[in-house]
This record gives structure tokens, C-alpha cells and sequence, in this order.
């Protein structure tokens, strides 16, 4: 990774960190559906924007349009409906360690059907170092968690599922596509999606009315899909699904770090300790030891065989 990616990968981190508390603000007055509807109304509102400003245009072929059909509801709104939908009986902090189980199932998925995204001995302790951290990181508040229901913790393993299938699906898929247009058709077809959905599904189909529940839909549409959906595209077709959906493990160490910070809540060893194992797995799977010139000369110098 380069420094322009570590940048794109770090304010991803920092904007989607505070998702799940906008999540958890928004579905007290209305329902994940109308949440969701009007988070992908706004996110696509966005990413349209830049778009156009970078004189990107629209895909005009059918083939390309059935791909972001497929993508934008598996991409985005049904996994964040289901973890909308699930954070209404589970606790911000279970959903966060469950979310985090994207980049595991990535790497696995990946290992199949990506010939640059293989599955390493490297990756996967790395993997499983960050999810460690990410487990000693919450390990307070989950067991003191007082309700989290099976059913709410399955859909947020299975919008796992769906984050991870469509990030190496859209990796393979959408290199044709230029730019800011990769996120904004997506974000397209899933407001499609979700506003001739959500009215039927869900009733009443609420309009949010108090100006935090705003402040909530405006935060999590624009930041929170239009601009994060830009940069994560971005960094899917640079540096591959597994690596880009390792940003789910900055997502609870931003979470602390809001409640130290807003909330005064008191720094931790869990704090320390847990955020130690994630930048540490972050340095393993992204570690690649530098060739000496000297064994650059032995190689070059090795003779072929017939």
C-alpha cells in the first residue's frame, strides 16, 4: 500500500467508524427501511455529484447496468438494512465485532474466484490478529451487553456475507467503470431499490421529523455512503478486496475513541491492547520484506534451465 492508499484507507475508517452510532440514533425514530431509503437517496445525491464534476458519465451499455442491478442491493442496501435491522436488538458493540468478521470471509471468498488476492499464511494471521484486538478492544461492554438477540447477531454475520461477496464481485466485475462512477451507479440502483421496497415492507414508511434523526440520515447518506462508497471503490480496484475490507477493523477503535472523547469514558487496557493487535495486522498483511541487490544480482544470475 502507498501512502495516497493508507491515506483513502484511514478516512474511510475514520467516516464509517461512527456508523454504527448514527445507526443505533437513527432507528430510535424510524424504521431501517426508511432509514436506509433516505441514506442511499442522499449517498447517491453525492456521489453523483463528483461524478459529474470529474465529467464522468453514466454507463450506457445494458450489461453494465444488470451488474450495478445486482450490486447495489447486495453491496449496500440489503447489508445495511440487515445491520440497521439487527441494531435494533443487539448492542452497537457485538455488531461492531460481528461486522468485523467481513475481511475473514473476504479472504476466503477472494482465495477462489480473484488470481491476485490469494489466500497466504500471512494474510490469514494477520486477519486473525486484528480480530483478536478487536475482541480484547470490546470485550467490556460485550459482557456487560444487556440484550443481544440470535436472530439480530445472524443478520449482521449475514450482511457480512453480502459486504464480503460483493466487494470481490465488484472487484472482478467493474474494472470498466472510471472513477467516482463506480460508487455512484451502485448507490443508484440501491435507492431504486429500497424506495420501491422499503414503502411495501415496511409500515409506516416513517419521514424522519426531529433534527438529530437528520443530522443522523444527512451524516450517514453523504459521508457515510456517497463519499465512503467513492474512496472504497477506489481502494477495492487498488489494493483488492481483502486489504480494502480490513477498514472494518478501524471501525471499533474509532467507536472508543468517540466515547473517550464525547462521551467521557475512561481509557482502557482493552483500548491499548486492542488498537496494539489491529495496527499490528495491519502491518503483517501489508509487510512485504525488501529484496537485498545482493540477492537481486544472485538471481539475476542464476542460470535457466534447459
Amino acid at each position: 500500500m502507498k501512502s495516497k492508499h493508507w491515506v483513502a484507507f484511514i478516512t474511510l475508517g475514520i467516516i464509517w467508524s461512527s456508523s454504527f452510532l448514527w445507526i443505533k440514533i437513527g432507528v430510535q425514530e424510524v424504521g431501517p427501511m426508511s432509514l436506509v431509503a433516505f441514506r442511499m437517496l442522499f449517498g447517491v445525491i453525492t456521489a453523483a455529484s463528483v461524478a459529474l464534476y470529474q465529467k464522468g458519465s453514466w454507463p450506457r451499455d445494458w450489461k453494465t447496468w444488470k451488474i450495478y442491478a445486482i450490486l447495489g442491493p447486495t453491496s449496500l442496501a440489503i447489508p445495511i438494512f440487515l445491520i440497521s435491522w439487527g441494531e435494533q436488538t443487539i448492542d452497537s458493540a457485538v455488531a461492531a465485532i460481528l461486522n468485523a468478521t467481513v475481511p475473514l470471509f473476504t479472504l476466503v471468498i477472494a482465495h477462489f474466484y480473484l488470481h491476485d488476492d490469494k489466500m497466504t499464511p500471512q494474510k490469514v494471521i494477520g486477519l486473525l490478529i486484528g480480530f483478536a484486538g478487536i475482541v480484547i478492544l470490546l470485550s467490556k461492554d460485550l459482557f456487560t451487553s444487556a440484550h443481544n438477540s440470535a436472530i439480530g447477531q445472524a443478520a449482521v454475520i449475514l450482511a457480512s456475507l453480502f459486504y464480503a461477496g460483493s466487494a470481490v464481485w465488484a472487484r472482478k466485475v467493474t474494472q470498466h467503470v472510471e472513477g467516482a462512477m463506480r460508487a455512484a451507479a451502485p448507490l443508484l440502483t440501491a435507492t431504486m431499490f429500497m424506495w420501491i421496497i422499503g414503502p411495501l415492507v415496511e409500515t409506516p414508511f416513517k419521514v424522519p421529523t426531529l433534527p438529530i434523526t437528520w443530522v443522523a440520515v444527512l451524516w450517514l447518506g453523504i459521508l457515510g455512503s456517497g463519499i465512503a462508497m467513492i474512496l472504497n471503490y477506489y481502494l477495492l480496484h487498488e489494493i483488492g478486496p481483502t486489504r480494502t475490507t480490513m477498514v472494518t477493523y478501524i471501525f471499533p477503535v474509532g467507536g472508543v475513541i468517540l466515547g473517550v472523547i464525547f462521551l467521557n469514558e475512561e481509557l482502557s487496557w482493552q483500548l491499548f491492547a486492542g488498537a496494539t493487535l489491529i495496527i499490528a495486522s495491519l502491518a503483517v498483511v501489508n509487510w512485504k520484506p525488501r529484496t537485498s541487490p545482493a540477492n537481486l544480482v544472485k538471481r539475476a544470475e542464476k542460470p535457466k534451465q534447459s
